[in-house]
């Protein structure tokens, strides 16, 4: 089983082989070319090859809008091969630091095959607010405070929460994470429909 080992809080960049098959796989499974792709995603086309050559340092944004203008969950381009037994201890596992925050989503357990969630652990300092573009129609985020305190949800509809505390919203809407105290942590699950 390949794991990756962090120093600190998070691995310096994403294991870009898994990215990068991911990529290829699912454009071609939808027919699409380079060209069209980087543009349903809004990247440049030299981008996206090089993210199918596993080069490059992708954003947690980057990664997102092609899931988006793939029509798959983020997982299915971050998550690699799983084994039958399968554990992630804490402080490993393919994780993405995120270009608008300081907020680290941690791939905990993507949907396996006919099931369509997957469960991430998201660790968020205070100072900026993470914002989330709509993910792909019928994703709703189940959000469970384990420490520290965040604010989260549907733009407008924001809700503080601490330790224990759960909420659940849709995710095909613009939403927004922020940690009001440092070292928040929470873990997230996206259900998709």
């Amino acid at each position: 089983m390949e794991r990756t080992i962090m120093t600190g809080s998070v691995p310096p960049r994403l294991p870009l082989d898994w990215i990068a098959a991911a990529l290829r796989r699912e454009r071609a499974r939808v027919g699409l070319s380079l060209s069209e792709l980087a543009k349903r995603a809004g990247i440049a086309k030299s981008t996206l090859s090089q993210l199918e050559a596993a080069s490059g340092n992708p954003s947690m944004e980057t990664i997102w809008a092609l899931a988006v203008a793939l029509g798959v969950p983020f997982s299915a381009l971050v998550e690699p091969p799983v084994p039958a037994v399968r554990v992630i201890r804490s402080g490993e596992g393919p994780a993405v630091r995120s270009e608008q925050a300081d907020y680290v989503a941690t791939l905990l357990s993507a949907s396996p095959p006919g099931v369509r969630r997957d469960i991430y652990d998201i660790l968020l300092e205070p100072g900026t607010v993470r914002d989330s573009e709509p993910h792909i129609p019928g994703t709703v985020e189940h959000l469970v405070v384990s420490t520290g305190k965040v604010k989260a949800g549907p733009h407008g509809e924001s809700v503080e929460l601490g330790p224990g505390d759960y909420m659940s919203y849709r995710g095909d809407v613009p939403h927004a994470y922020e940690a009001l105290e440092p070292g928040s942590r929470f873990v997230l699950v996206m259900q998709h429909l």
